[in-house]
């Protein structure tokens, strides 16, 4: 223990699980956004289907954006003002578009029927902007926080990608939890989304070592670009997968109903393992890193203790409610 560097250990401690809780969130939030941006090609009965396949899940989902936010925020104070200064304004639609989110899930239920497909309009609108903000401020984080229009432009076109990420994996939690023709048309969304999605990680791939000499080194010098070898194979591979698969579903029996999710989840990891990579040792691409931006040692040991109590309820709750909330979606109810 007293020949631990934790000046060097616990930054990197604290920018793992700030990743976890990023990738967590884009895997479970991305699946109901996407559900919420499909909303409108449903007809009524299935929307509120589609409402409750996400009902049980959402909240839950999203307290791991508060958690990868409050840790970016007291673990490396430094970047959080830089990031969020840059952002500013894709962070504001962001939040807007959840407060739109939270309010019209619990108004569609309690309104009038004549009042209810305005407010489905306002779940799907608050769905879209969260997802189209994230994905902005990701193209941008990519390029460094460059705010020039090939950057906005960049951006621009990363955030529709995000988007279809999150209708396809809305559509694959679809497959999963619903039943009959609901699920034919999910299966049809996920194909749809699919090429977006690819489009999505081929130019984030592309981006990112060309404005970085030192990740074109980290992705393409010898020996890292044979030991990198298998995370684009194995993407590449996963997504001839699910398209097979999903070209003959939905299966008799209703087998492998899950499997396109899971695959998807596996094709977001794959793609954050590629951005870790890219960006280690810095936190803000090419102009701070981890050390620079963390809080003093003595205080990121204080909020360890912190996240090592909060981290298990969080999981444990997650699990939990995935656990009791399993199967196919039932009517939705709000009593």
């Amino acid at each position: 223990m007293g020949n631990v560097d934790w000046d060097l250990w616990l930054p990197l401690v604290f920018a793992g699980l700030m990743g976890i809780s990023i990738l967590v969130y884009v895997i479970l939030d991305g699946f109901d956004l996407g559900i919420g941006i499909l909303l409108p090609f449903g007809d009524d009965a299935q929307k509120d289907k589609m409402v409750a396949a996400i009902g049980p899940f959402w909240d839950a989902n999203e307290t791991w954006l508060v958690l990868a936010v409050g840790l970016l925020l007291v673990a490396f104070p430094v970047a959080h003002g830089v990031i969020l200064t840059t952002l500013y304004f894709p962070v504001a639609v962001l939040l807007i578009g959840l407060i739109l989110r939270g309010v019209a899930f619990e108004f569609r239920a309690k309104v009038s029927a004549g009042a209810k497909p305005a407010w489905n309009g306002m779940f799907f609108l608050g769905s879209l902007m969260t997802a189209l903000s994230q994905g902005y401020m990701l193209g941008l984080y990519v390029l460094g926080l460059d705010t020039g229009w090939p950057a906005v432009i960049f951006a621009l076109l990363v955030a529709v990608c995000l988007a279809a990420a999150y209708t396809a994996i809305g559509a694959a939690w679809l497959i999963h939890k619903s039943e009959s023709q609901l699920q034919v048309k999910s299966v049809r969304w996920l194909r749809r989304a699919l090429g977006l999605v690819a489009l999505g990680m081929v130019a984030i791939s592309l981006a990112s070592p060309l404005a970085s000499a030192r990740i074109w080194d980290r992705w393409l010098g010898y020996p890292e670009s044979l030991l990198l070898a298998p995370l684009p194979v194995l993407t590449f591979g996963l997504f001839v997968w699910v398209w097979r698969l999903s070209a003959r579903m939905p299966l008799e029996g209703d087998r492998l109903n899950l499997a396109p999710f899971a695959a998807l989840s596996g094709i977001f990891a794959l793609g954050f393992a590629g951005l870790a990579w890219s960006f280690y040792p810095y936190v803000v691409p090419g102009r701070i890193t981890i050390a620079e931006a963390a809080s003093a040692t003595e205080s990121l040991a204080i909020i360890l203790v912190g996240t090592l109590f909060v981290l298990p309820v969080i999981t444990g709750y997650t699990i939990w409610a995935y656990r009791i909330f399993g199967g196919k979606a039932v009517e939705l109810r709000y009593d």
